[in-house]
């Protein structure tokens, strides 16, 4: 490890591995390859930096003056590994070599991996800098571990020293590890061939919007109950039934946004005013296109002028849905009205929204040319009437809150 510079020790770096041969790749070469109008390296530096990690070393080899040039113009520090073809190991050993002696936890990551997400980074370290938490820490996606893996510094003298077979995974072997859950799929998206790179290129300007495999592992990650898992998955169907007739009536709707964005929209129901903390939440994840559909589900004003977009339908979707039975739009304000019906003020802000709702169906009903629950019904989401011992339910959990 170098001599640390004067001034406050750094808390976090990161090692991007950037001298392989890129041989499975054809004419491509990993580290300069564009995603999203940066190079796969640019973005990695960007990820680190945006996770709250400044110091950041690039391990060139194969064609090391060029990702040396990049790294430079990117404002990050590379260092060459002579050995570089005799395996990404020694690259491994240059890389953390190279980390600086105040640092505390590193990322290490192949360049080949570029798309997980800042928050995944910041997630690491978090679990990383809590008192007990081991010194090894891997994110975890639909139960396959992913990149990067952040470690104590602590036990760079170990990874140094080792030099047996199976790479970083073997000097690894022998420590405590924790595996974290992440909703990031693409800590698992690595780019060895151009197809791979194709696939790559779709996925990188989709960030900001989770999948809905990713919404699932975040619903999981959060522990929402059976219950509200129906729900969700039922306002996800009525809501991907309705975008996908809207879509074959001429709209242009982002149906994996919609569909994202209903599974989450009560991803943190429980919770005070629980649409803009299940809002916040995702744009903390960085998935601001769905924290603005699920902060506005509750309620949603539709000028006439306006365009329907993957909002509203997200919004009407919940409202088709009580619990995990379709009813109609409005039976479902009509069983608030009923719960509240002693309070004057409540009764006149379910009136509204009710009427907000209404203006919002009879836009899409007018979209589709034929009635929503029609067109929900022939896409296979029937499951209704309700119980009467559901909405007894519902009305013991209004009152006790």
């Amino acid at each position: 490890m170098t001599p640390s510079s004067p001034g406050a020790p750094l808390r976090a770096c990161a090692v991007i591995l950037a001298g392989g041969l890129s041989s499975r790749m054809g004419a491509g070469f990993k580290p300069l390859l564009a995603l999203d109008g940066r190079t796969a390296l640019g973005l990695l530096v960007d990820t680190f930096r945006r996770a709250g990690l400044d110091d950041i070393v690039v391990v060139t080899g194969h064609r090391a003056l060029e990702v040396a040039a990049e790294a430079v113009r990117l404002a990050v520090r590379a260092v060459y590994n002579p050995d570089y073809e005799t395996g990404m190991f020694s690259s491994v050993r240059a890389g953390l070599a190279a980390v600086p002696a105040g640092c505390a936890q590193v990322c290490v990551t192949p360049v080949d991996v570029p798309l997980f997400r800042p928050a995944t980074v910041a997630r690491l370290l978090a679990r990383l800098a809590e008192a007990g938490a081991p010194p090894l820490v891997y994110p975890v996606f639909s139960g396959q571990r992913g990149h990067p893996p952040c470690l104590a510094a602590s036990l760079l003298p170990a990874v140094l020293a080792h030099r047996g077979n199976g790479g970083l995974r073997q000097a690894l072997a022998p420590f405590a590890f924790e595996e974290i859950p992440v909703p990031d799929a693409n800590i698992l998206a690595d780019m060895d061939t151009p197809e791979d790179y194709a696939v790559l290129r779709t996925l990188a300007p989709r960030r900001s919007i989770p999948t809905p495999a990713e919404a699932e592992a975040l619903l999981a990650i959060e522990r929402v109950p059976p219950q509200g898992l129906a729900h969700a998955r039922g306002v996800a169907a009525v809501a991907e039934a309705l975008g996908r007739a809207l879509n074959a009536a001429g709209a242009a709707l982002d149906i994996a946004l919609i569909k994202a964005a209903a599974l989450l929209h009560d991803v943190a129901k429980g919770r005070p005013h629980h649409e803009a903390a299940g809002g916040e939440l995702l744009s903390g994840l960085g998935f601001d296109a769905a924290a603005a559909i699920v902060a506005a589900h509750r309620d949603c004003e539709l000028a006439d002028d306006a365009p329907l977009t993957e909002r509203e339908i997200v919004y009407l979707a919940d409202k088709f849905v009580f619990g995990r039975w379709l009813v109609p739009v409005a039976s479902r304000f009509q069983q608030k009205l009923d719960l509240f019906a002693a309070d004057p003020d409540a009764t006149a802000a379910i009136a509204r929204r009710r009427q907000n709702a209404l203006r919002v169906l009879a836009r899409v009903e007018a979209a589709l040319g034929a009635p929503a629950e029609a067109v929900i019904a022939a896409a296979g989401f029937r499951p209704g009437p309700p119980p009467p011992e559901a909405y007894q339910r519902a009305r013991e959990g209004e009152r006790g809150r």
